[in-house]
């Protein structure tokens, strides 16, 4: 049986070094895990409280498409909260995750054979789902200069139907600011192209507050998560802002492929909203450990890092070390123990001299973490 050219995506690298640290696991070791983009906490408790208090109570069948109007609402307070900004919860879309979001939102605004920009280094689902739907992806090349964040002059006269950007970034941890953002937008909507904010780290920031594309503009779309802030990654839950316009393309999408989000994660999600304190002190953990990062690993020997921002990663140049990032990464992972993800899942032409170190584990795990590495590279010479 034959598959289709759409089928044809690259790995998801980070879930490939993932399978291999598991296996060390398996057969004994002790790894730590700075490779993937997950928080070590689970759902707050207030989430998984209500969601039992929903299981003794309701069958918790199918919800309208858009999601729980209760959800919703709370979306839209949060951007009050957050930014100031007066959101009508109409606008938003409960999604199955971020990846349910991007799903959507690429279906809704772009055509086969559409080529919609994305900055690099960037989240590599971007360009898979982009591929699979049918459309191309056009890498931006971000200079360090830039910090990593792709400028106006990147795309100039490339013929876009869009552009996703992404602040906090994956796998950098850089943040656009008002200035920067507003210019990325005005230059795409001055070119027609369609403007994609990916916000999914947003409230994971550590000395400046990340910039919401509404603050700038009602004509974009900005997709966020309850995986990353709010500690809910297995429970896939997210959500769209769009144009008021579309909402009912978004719906009649949605309806289709989706149904809806889970019931009981959207139970989960809402109540997860309230619990700020739990979600707060998760926060300070992430800062320690970033403090920790920013200091360990350069005298480690991994120096040349992006500035981080938000999230919960840091990108390092490893250029000086290696020429093959992936065949590095399983190096540390033998010899020291320690998971990190190449650079190759996010930019195919550079990402083979970076690598990507993740801090949302324990704090003990990232001190030993560090003096794992630190270790492994005085050994290396």
């Amino acid at each position: 049986m034959r598959n289709s050219t759409r089928s044809q995506v690259d790995p998801f690298i980070v879930m490939d070094v993932m399978e291999a640290a598991r296996q060390a696991e398996e057969a004994g070791r002790h790894i730590i895990h700075m490779e993937v983009g997950q928080p070590s906490t689970g759902a707050p408790k207030g989430a998984t409280e209500a969601l039992k208090r929903a299981l003794d109570s309701d069958a918790l069948g199918y919800t309208v498409a858009l999601g729980l109007p209760a959800l919703r609402a709370r979306v839209a307070q949060l951007y009050g909260e957050w930014y100031n900004v007066d959101l009508n919860p109409e606008r938003v879309v409960i999604t199955p995750g971020s990846s349910g979001g991007f799903i959507l939102a690429f279906t809704a605004l772009f055509d086969s054979g559409d080529r919609v920009g994305i900055g690099a280094p960037g989240y590599p689902s971007y360009r898979q789902i982009l591929k699979a739907l049918g459309m191309v992806p056009v890498d931006l090349p971000a200079a360090p200069e830039n910090r990593y964040q792709p400028v106006p002059a990147d795309f100039a006269g490339m013929d876009l139907a869009g552009l996703m950007v992404a602040s906090p970034a994956n796998p950098t941890g850089t943040m656009l600011d008002h200035a920067s953002l507003g210019a990325l937008i005005e230059a795409a909507q001055g070119q027609g192209a369609s403007f994609i904010s990916d916000e999914i780290y947003h409230g994971l920031e550590y000395e400046a507050k990340a910039v919401t594309a509404l603050e700038l503009s009602d004509d974009v779309y900005v997709i966020n998560s309850f995986s990353k802030y709010f500690s809910m990654t297995g429970w896939r839950a997210g959500w769209l802002v769009v144009p008021e316009d579309h909402v009912r393309v978004l719906e009649r999408i949605a309806q289709n492929m989706f149904i809806c989000a889970p019931h009981a994660s959207q139970v989960a999600a809402l109540a997860a909203m309230d619990c700020t304190e739990e979600l707060q002190a998760n926060l300070a953990v992430y800062a320690k450990n970033r403090a920790l990062m920013l200091d360990g690993l350069p005298k480690a020997g991994f120096d040349k890092i992006a500035p981080p921002d938000g999230a919960f990663y840091i990108y390092a140049d490893v250029s000086e070390l290696t020429q093959d990032s992936r065949a590095f990464a399983a190096e540390i992972l033998d010899k020291a123990g320690v998971a990190v993800t190449p650079g190759l899942d996010f930019d195919p032409l550079r990402g083979a001299t970076t690598l990507r170190f993740s801090y949302a584990r324990s704090t003990a795990d990232i001190e030993e973490g560090l003096a794992r590495l630190a270790a492994f590279m005085a050994a290396r010479g």
